[in-house]
């Protein structure tokens, strides 16, 4: 069995099962010691794409509650995971079934970590709206739809970058304190 490679270079076996079949060596992995099962990566693009989708039509609506609303679905699927996370829930009930197997698999703490980031800023957007002030919330707002949508397009996830280079710092970082 060849498995399936993540885009950090770790190869996982049966699909369904998630079970890794060599030992994770990334740094993100080694953030801590029990990885969590990976995940099919187009469940977050779909997300997303749903994310993008809604913030901008929600602007040129100018029908600001989109923000909060959408701070409460990142949040549910960030703390809690995909099961949690309504649109996570439906690809994986609806639209997963339908597609072959994903051709690679990735950590989740990544898509998880930008998820908060994208809730921090829907919730400062919140905020902004609450006091009156459409323009700074508009803008946090669009930035996170900016931001989703070039996730959702290319599969450059900015939030997950982000979080790769702080879990190699980190572990640089630990590996000269340790020596």
């Amino acid at each position: 069995m060849t498995g399936i490679p993540d885009h950090l270079g770790r190869v996982y076996g049966n699909v369904t099962s998630n079970r890794p079949l060599t030992r994770p060596t990334s740094p993100v992995a080694d953030a801590s010691p029990a990885a969590p099962p990976p995940i099919d990566p187009r469940g977050p693009r779909t997300n997303q794409a749903v994310l993008a989708t809604a913030l901008a039509v929600g602007f040129v609506a100018g029908w600001w509650p989109i923000a909060p609303l959408f701070a409460g679905v990142l949040a549910l699927g960030a703390a809690f995971g995909p099961r949690y996370g309504p649109v996570l829930r439906f690809y994986t009930a609806v639209i997963r079934p339908r597609l072959g197997p994903p051709t690679e698999l990735e950590d989740p703490r990544p898509p998880r970590f930008a998820a908060t980031v994208g809730v921090a800023f829907l919730t400062a957007a919140t905020v902004a709206f609450a006091l009156g002030a459409t323009s700074v919330g508009w803008s946090l707002t669009l930035v996170v739809a900016a931001l989703a949508a070039l996730s959702a397009v290319t599969g450059l996830c900015v939030g997950c970058e982000l979080y790769v280079t702080v879990a190699r710092w980190r572990a640089r970082h630990r590996r000269r304190t340790a020596s």
